[in-house]
């Protein structure tokens, strides 16, 4: 097992009875004691580990997925702090370079350029709330913030409107989280940094769907057009298009 992000089940029952019994300083009082539990029991077994990271980071890869509660990168790798470089956001979008320089644009930038990660994945996930949105407007009328955040995923919406038939038997949903990501892994070519390491095979781009009922990931294989689970035997899917140049 990880030593650092346990797989145990939560210690206060189900999300549900704790969203149905829990008020505000009762919901403050399990974090700080889980912080508490960290500083006494977890730390002290690491000490030497976390020294180490107090230096520097040199994460593996980034990680840009959904703000969402239920989606824990570090959990679902099994994954040590200084691991991933993670960015989160709803929706799990990437704008397109020159947009918006805000936190994703910039940590895109810093993971590349300062932390030379080799591996970028894009991380969607079942039951998003965000795609919900995208598929119905109106519900974000009192929310002008994330209706404007989410039009960086109306182009996966349009994608699936105009090919409604090619999708036929398939829930719309997560046809969009899909196609969703596939849309952030194209905005996330047009970031000149990224670009340019794709082009001489210093990086690699990742599509990943996650479900949070299985557990069942799904990759993007850019060869095949499709997306593939995400199995411990055989080649991993990749979203990376052919380098260009050589490194020299």
């Amino acid at each position: 097992m990880n030593h650092f992000i346990s797989g145990q089940s939560p210690s206060q029952g189900t999300t549900e009875a704790r969203t149905e019994s829990e008020n505000a300083e009762v919901a403050l009082k399990n974090i700080v004691e889980g912080f508490h539990r960290f500083r006494t029991e977890v730390f002290p077994q690491q000490r030497e580990f976390y020294r180490a990271l107090a230096s520097a980071q040199r994460p593996r890869a980034m990680f840009i997925t959904c703000a969402d509660s239920r989606i824990v990168p570090e959990l679902i790798t099994q994954s040590a702090p200084g691991d991933l470089f993670v960015t989160r956001n709803v929706g799990n979008v990437v704008p397109p370079y020159g947009q918006i320089n805000g936190g994703v644009s910039t940590a895109i930038e810093y993971a590349v350029m300062a932390l030379g990660v080799h591996h970028i994945i894009v991380c969607g996930h079942s039951d998003c709330g965000a795609m919900k949105a995208v598929m119905d407007p109106p519900t974000l009328e009192s929310m002008p913030t994330v209706k404007a955040w989410l039009r960086h995923a109306e182009v996966a919406k349009t994608v699936v409107e105009q090919n409604r038939c090619s999708c036929a038997g398939r829930d719309t949903l997560e046809v969009l989280t899909e196609e969703n990501v596939v849309a952030q892994l194209d905005h996330l070519r047009t970031h000149p940094s990224v670009a340019a390491r794709l082009a001489n095979g210093q990086l690699f781009i990742h599509g990943w769907v996650y479900s949070i009922e299985t557990s069942e990931i799904k990759a993007y294989d850019a060869e095949q057009g499709c997306f593939r689970p995400l199995d411990s035997e055989g080649s991993v899917p990749m979203a990376t298009p052919r380098p260009r140049f050589h490194q020299r």
